[in-house]
Order: structure tokens, then sequence, then C-alpha cells
């Protein structure tokens, strides 16, 4: 009988890993790395977690492009392009460019804020 709850239990945690692995993400972002990088380009002038200011929130951003195959690509090039940007009031402005060129920074800053 002791046996045979070992067994059960070691199921039930093998069970939970797998789908505790299967809903996250592959790669998770590291936070402070992307935060640090948001700080040292003053995204934060523009960009809140969940508030709009003069861009959309990072929540707003995330909903854009998460699930998408080209959404952390899309990312990506909204920060290092300079692209034109409609704001709410209608008029529209060159999106700052970040001063970043390393694509794994890069990548993970995208990865964090799809994950908002």
């Amino acid at each position: 009988m002791k046996a045979i709850a070992s067994l059960t239990a070691t199921l039930v945690s093998g069970a939970a890993a797998l789908m505790l692995g299967i809903s996250m993400p592959a790669h998770a972002a590291d936070a402070e790395a992307a935060q640090a990088l948001i700080k040292k380009n003053e995204c934060s002038k523009c960009h809140a977690i969940d508030k709009e200011k003069k861009g959309p929130s990072w929540k707003k951003i995330s909903a854009k492009y998460k699930g998408k195959a080209d959404g952390e690509e899309k990312a990506i090039k909204n920060m290092t392009t300079g692209s034109k940007v409609k704001l709410d009031d209608g008029t529209e402005e060159e999106h700052k460019i970040i001063k970043e060129k390393d694509p794994a920074a890069l990548k993970n800053l995208a990865q964090w804020i799809l994950s908002q």
C-alpha cells in the first residue's frame, strides 16, 4: 500500500510538472535586464505597465502582438527603426530608437513586453 501511495504521488508530481512545463514559455524573459534597458533608454517617459501615457501601456502592446508568429519581431522593429507612431490624440511622431544593438538584449526586452 505504501508503494502504491508513493507511485501515485510520483505520477501526480510528474503530471503537474509536465503541465507546468507546457504552460510556460520556452524562454522566460529576464525582467531585471529588461527593466534596466527600459530605464536606460527612458522608455517609461511614454510607456507604463498598465497605464496609458504618451504611448500605449506595455499590456496594450502585449495584447497587440502576443501569440502572433511575428509579434516579437514587430516589437523589436518598433524599438529599433524609429518608425512613425500614431498617438492617442491623433498626431504622429517618430518613435525614439532604443540605444541597444545586442540582439539578445532586444529579444529579451521584446519577450518581457509580450509577457505583460
